[in-house]
């Protein structure tokens, strides 16, 4: 055997091996590969059939390569192939977008780049070998040369080969194995609270979101829906303010938004651009796009720009100042994007002061409230009323199956979802959507229909995923959570649907660190952009302006708060906390408890003097 025709064998097999390991993980992972095409262009109509016959094709070569008649076809076959591999890379490196390659399913998936672009001109050089030097000859056999070898020989190679195979698989399996552990693990600590010593309510208080004002604002390019790529520093261009406006297609309250994000862009444009930054195809954005006029629609690859923001949730907003820093805390749902964007349209106003939102109207459905009753269809068409559910804690969940922060908390709630009611309260979930959709996702908990969000806007939701927490008479027990945060706290603390917020015990924070050591000197003061309001049952509202939380304090935390003026210390809080409650056991626990959780929530500093 010459060494041309070793060459050949050594490339034919190569190439084989190539495209049976690319073919076969391409079709255990449909969804990928069809998502792989549509973020390279290809039509959603043609990309469902394609995901399919991609992978049949380069199952095909890799067969065509093995037998010597057939050889120069297959390596024509996959030079074909190759270069239709580097021409669509090549085009979208151009074009500056980065789609995944897929190239070999779950086993490896990144971001293509030039690496991923030499790859593929190799391998086409190979196939283009094979098959000009190899055309009359292709080669040896690749079985041929086991003929000489004696029955041991041959069972070494063949055993030698089997277990190659098995090392393959079980490397694929142990990756999907690794990335499934790590969702688990995710989940895990989202759903794991640390137990606070006391029988009293837990009120959650929402993450912080958005980035801190005066921060340099991340930069990012993102593809329009023509094709451009359009930068931060494209938007800033023009030395006027910029607010990007964070959308998704699937998004109800974001799509009622959009008539007014199109108005904005064509109204104001001489003293604001106004970008929205949306995600998923091309096609599930321009018909929308067009409707209402948008211009400037970014496309991100999933939610990649959303989190360098510290995004929660859509729709919400950011202004971005014209020196590249942001100037304003987030705004979250469609009455704050609204005054961000008259706000932000003043320039005068914009440099001088930072927006900050008006606090949530808290007074719209009160902690005590009787929760709005309503009547709303199945899944199955049956009527469901929430005043049937009453008799024991629930917690109703405001969902829509195609809004992916959604979709990315599934497997946690359906977790939650499975431990025995006396550990958690009971799950109704009100839904946009289709009802198909929705029993996909495998809820084992009622599922009501609620198209419009007409239900929902009466909870004073305003994006999914929230939940409200409902005790056993019907009441809310707690403040609205919204985001995932907010709604696994209230899935971790189904006790707080039944207590009341007028117990004498206090109203603490389950935040899972530990307490903050006060000198005797300290005199807590409020933060400067925290504002309170004190409420007819005694309790009080606290919305930290500047870092967008909000929690409830029960009218004996209420009392504590009310002396955390500057002039009293630890030991001076705790003697008022005794004179009105001379029963109160551990009285200066609680004291320190509670300061300790507020002034982790940033709403109380340690002063000293």
């Amino acid at each position: 055997m010459t060494v041309v025709d070793t060459l050949l064998l050594v490339g034919r097999v190569l190439l084989a091996g190539v495209f049976v390991l690319a073919g076969v993980a391409k079709l255990r992972d449909g969804a990928g590969s069809r998502q792989a095409l549509i973020e390279f262009g290809v039509p959603e109509a043609l990309a469902t059939p394609g995901g399919t016959l991609l992978p049949l094709a380069e199952l095909a070569v890799a067969i065509t390569l093995i037998p010597r008649s057939s050889a120069r076809y297959g390596a024509v076959g996959a030079l074909l192939l190759l270069l239709l591999f580097v021409a669509s890379m090549g085009h979208s490196l151009a074009r500056g977008r980065r789609p995944d390659c897929h190239c070999f399913g779950q086993l490896y998936s990144a971001p293509i780049g030039w690496q991923t672009l030499v790859r593929n001109g190799v391998l086409a050089a190979v196939a283009g070998v094979v098959a000009v030097v190899g055309w009359q000859d292709a080669g040896p056999s690749v079985v041929a040369w086991l003929s000489p070898l004696t029955a041991l020989e041959r069972a070494t190679v063949l055993g030698g080969a089997l277990a190659i195979a098995l090392l393959g698989m079980q490397s694929g399996l142990l990756v999907a194995f690794i990335r499934q552990h790590q969702q688990l693990l995710l989940h895990l600590t989202t759903l794991t609270t640390i137990p606070v010593p006391s029988a009293a309510p837990l009120t959650p208080v929402a993450p912080m979101v958005g980035l801190p004002v005066g921060a340099l604002a991340p930069p990012f390019a993102l593809p329009t829906l023509d094709g451009d790529i359009l930068t931060l520093d494209g938007l800033r261009a023009y030395g006027k303010p910029v607010v990007l406006l964070f959308s998704d297609p699937s998004c109800g309250p974001c799509n009622a938004l959009l008539p007014e994000i199109g108005r904005w862009q064509a109204e104001r444009d001489d003293d604001l651009t106004v970008a929205l930054l949306s995600r998923d195809t091309v096609e599930a954005n321009r018909a929308k796009g067009s409707e209402h006029g948008l211009q400037r629609v970014l496309l991100q690859r999933d939610r990649e720009v959303a989190e360098a923001y510290a995004i929660a949730g859509t729709p919400s907003a950011v202004l971005v100042r014209p020196d590249g820093t942001i100037g304003s805390v987030l705004a979250q749902g469609a009455d704050q994007i609204r005054e961000l964007v008259v706000q932000s349209s003043h320039q005068a106003t914009i440099s001088q002061t930072p927006f900050v939102p008006d606090p949530p109207e808290v007074a719209v459905l009160r902690i005590g409230e009787i929760t709005p009753d309503f009547t709303l269809p199945d899944l199955d068409g049956n009527p469901v009323a929430l005043a049937d559910l009453r008799g024991q804690p629930t917690l109703a969940l405001f969902w829509d199956p195609g809004c992916g922060y959604c979709n990315q908390i599934l497997n946690g709630v359906t977790a939650w979802e499975k431990r025995p009611l006396p550990q958690r309260a009971r799950l109704l979930v009100i839904s946009a959507g289709e009802a198909e959709d929705i029993r996909a996702q495998g809820f084992r908990s009622t599922v009501v229909l609620d198209p419009d969000f007409a239900v929902s806007a009466r909870f004073g939701v305003q994006g999914t995923p929230s939940a409200a927490l409902i005790d056993a008479e019907g009441r809310l027990s707690a403040p609205l959570g919204v985001g995932a945060a907010a709604v696994f706290a209230l899935m971790g603390q189904p006790e707080a649907a039944h207590a009341s917020t007028a117990d004498d015990d206090l109203l603490l924070l389950p935040i899972p660190l530990p307490l903050v050591a006060l000198s005797p000197d300290a005199r807590p003061l409020p933060e400067s952009c925290v504002q309170d309001e004190l409420l007819e049952d005694g309790t009080i509202i606290l919305h930290h302006g500047c870092q967008q939380q909000t929690m409830t304090l029960n009218p004996t935390a209420a009392l504590i708060w009310a002396c955390c003026d500057g002039d009293h210390d630890v030991a001076a809080i705790v003697a008022e906390l005794r004179e009105v409650f001379p029963n109160m056991p551990d009285a200066e626990r609680d004291v320190r408890e509670l300061l300790s959780s507020l002034m982790q929530a940033g709403m109380l500093t340690p002063a000293t003097i």
